[in-house]
């Protein structure tokens, strides 16, 4: 049993790829994940899901680490919550976005560092250990600012309510964590056994999230999906360039900037079409940009991940 989950983990990409595929031919194969379970949307369960295997990776001495590395979490945190949400504010205004896709941009700029950040890194060669801190605190923030940075965003053209937003999100992603850090610091062995697990079981939900997302809005994607597409794609490549910059001009070495970059280009792109589904409902397209940004996102970073890995062996660089 557990190589089967250990193949579903490492063939993730191909995984991705397969459900795309499956669900531009039949986009009803996913749509039971649109709707819900006992009353809860079922995109939200499965995001509790991934996050709760998220909680149960961390532990205190991750939070303890942000006294010990005061900038480089201040510069990691500063860049992923002012300069992706202005990031994707002006990507939908240069390429005039409906209402619903910039506010589904918006969302994923404006939604704390994804999980799959740590993965990459890792695979990098980065600072695995900054890479963590930056993704477990920028979570735990995000029920205030992403809430309040999509309000100064979108303005009051859009009907929305930033509260209820902020309860959703300690719904969606705090408790889930807490669960996970409970679990962890009670029962050590039983977190170390799910480890053998979860990354598989997280892999599957958020192939089930893009496959939902992607078939209940396939007609509407065909004709607009090569603009979104671009535009997600540019904001994956700015994104990761600026992150080197500004960690660069920051005065970080390479493996702590590769690792602020990786962090600023991978978005909690789940959390970002739950966000949109619950309280966008009448803006079905505003879902569509967090599930290209989830394919796009886990496609590119394994690229990346290799091009890092070898710039960092042949040069030697710490």
């Amino acid at each position: 049993m557990k190589r089967i989950f250990k193949l579903i983990e490492k063939y993730y990409v191909i995984i991705i790829i397969l459900t795309v595929v499956i669900t531009l031919f039949y986009p009803n194969s996913f749509k039971w994940v649109m709707g819900n379970i006992y009353g809860t949307n079922t995109i939200n369960l499965l995001l509790g899901l991934i996050l709760f295997g998220m909680g149960t990776t961390l532990k205190v001495d991750n939070f303890v680490n942000v006294f010990k590395r005061p900038k480089e979490v201040l510069v990691g945190i500063s860049t992923q919550y002012i300069i992706m949400p202005l990031l994707a504010l002006c990507l939908a205004k240069i390429f005039s976005l409906n209402e619903a896709l910039t506010v589904g941009l918006i969302l994923v700029g404006t939604v704390p560092g994804g999980t799959a950040s740590d993965v990459i890194t890792f695979l990098a060669k980065g600072d695995l250990a900054l890479s963590v801190s930056l993704t477990a605190v920028s979570t735990i923030i995000s029920p205030l600012l992403t809430p309040i940075i999509t309000l100064l965003l979108i303005g009051n053209n859009i009907a929305f309510n930033p509260i209820e937003m902020f309860i959703s999100i300690v719904q969606i992603v705090i408790v889930p964590i807490a669960l996970g850090l409970f679990i962890n610091y009670k029962f050590p062995k039983f977190a170390e056994e799910l480890k053998e697990y979860l990354p598989a079981v997280s892999s599957i939900a958020i192939c089930l999230i893009i496959g939902g997302v992607l078939g209940a809005n396939k007609d509407a994607i065909m004709t607009t999906s090569w603009i979104i597409l671009m535009v997600i794609i540019l904001q994956y490549i700015l994104a990761m360039i600026i992150g080197l910059i500004v960690s660069y001009l920051s005065g970080m070495k390479f493996k702590q900037a590769i690792t602020i970059a990786i962090e600023l280009a991978f978005q909690n792109s789940g959390l970002s079409t739950s966000l949109a589904k619950t309280h966008f409902p009448n803006l079905a397209l505003a879902t569509v940009p967090g599930a290209l940004y989830s394919v796009w996102q886990n496609f590119a970073g394994a690229v990346l991940a290799f091009i890092f890995k070898r710039y960092v062996k042949d040069n030697e660089i710490e």
